[in-house]
């Protein structure tokens, strides 16, 4: 029996769902104009035209931009179904494979960025030439919501509901040493031994006495003379001998000349989130950089775990 489709059930302009569509994968009207080749207003009367049609509201209009509704939530996936439909269409038609393309903004810290996501760049650089990535290195928080970033790396998870996260890892960090301070000065083998060594602060001196002091690890002031908020220069200058610093295992353990300190007081812990915002992570190029990250991350931080 053959089936026959009531095309008269069809109420509404495929060309419309098209633009509901991109904006949503976008992220804002601006950018889904720019990926249809088409103008901001024209674009906007279209999904405007749609929401009309199906006697629903697909986005919250704030000042922020934006957001898929509940029920924009669910259209979504639907017309992805379509769009997907049209595209194996084009596909077939042209003999061209689909080219994954657009910009991509992954925030965060100067240690992740500089030592985590080059292999990430370099993957995606082979895999998804079209992408244009982003790093924004900076240890402060970067407003997901106001599009500063597509995708970070965290260290908490958030509290804004419009965000979605995935803790995919723990890192640990250590007190480390070039081999050229500890000849000098002598190395610590406990607690009681810290005492008359240099440490590099990150935070203020108290902040950081008041830290590990949680830890159950005592450092004085007159240990704290030194303090860098860039957490590379704060690397290489322990690299370099000037003082004890503190890194994350997998950077210590790639380091030649560091040496981890008090092996049976630590590590500290600390979790390792992905997130994005919960309209921007429906962008396929979003997702693919996701996963490469994820991937490349829980390969990175339990290996050095388990060695």
């Amino acid at each position: 029996m053959h089936f026959r489709m009531d095309w008269r059930s069809i109420t509404f302009d495929w060309n419309r769902a098209r633009a509901f569509l991109v904006t949503a994968e976008e992220g804002s009207l601006s950018a889904a104009a720019r990926a249809l080749g088409m103008a901001q207003p024209t674009l906007g009367r279209q999904v405007s035209a749609l929401e009309a049609e199906l006697g629903v509201a697909l986005f919250e209009r704030g000042g922020r931009g934006l957001e898929l509704t509940p029920t924009g939530l669910d259209l979504v996936e639907h017309v992805r179904a379509m769009g997907d439909a049209a595209t194996r269409i084009s596909l077939a038609a042209s003999g061209q494979s689909q080219e994954i393309a657009g910009r991509v903004c992954i925030t965060a810290s100067e240690i992740y960025s500089a030592f985590l996501l080059p292999a990430v760049v370099a993957e995606l650089r082979h895999g998804a030439p079209g992408l244009e990535i982003e790093i924004n290195a900076t240890n402060a928080v970067t407003d997901l919501r106001r599009r500063e970033a597509d995708i970070a790396i965290r260290n908490t998870a958030p509290e804004d509901p419009a965000l979605t996260a995935k803790r995919i890892a723990d890192d640990s960090g250590w007190f480390y040493a070039a081999e050229a301070y500890l000849a000098r000065r002598g190395t610590p083998t406990g607690l009681d031994d810290l005492a008359g060594h240099d440490f590099v602060a990150m935070d203020s001196a108290e902040q950081m006495i008041g830290t590990f002091a949680g830890f159950d690890i005592p450092l004085a002031r007159e240990m704290l003379t030194l303090r860098c908020d860039n957490h590379l220069v704060h690397w290489e200058l322990a690299r370099q001998g000037v003082a004890i610093g503190i890194a994350p295992e997998f950077l210590g353990q790639a380091t030649p000349g560091m040496v981890r300190l008090l092996p049976g007081h630590g590590p500290i812990r600390y979790p390792v989130w992905l997130v994005a915002h919960r309209e921007v992570k429906s962008s396929r190029r979003i997702r693919l950089v996701w996963e490469v990250i994820e991937r490349h991350l829980r390969t990175r931080l339990r290996g050095a775990a388990a060695d």
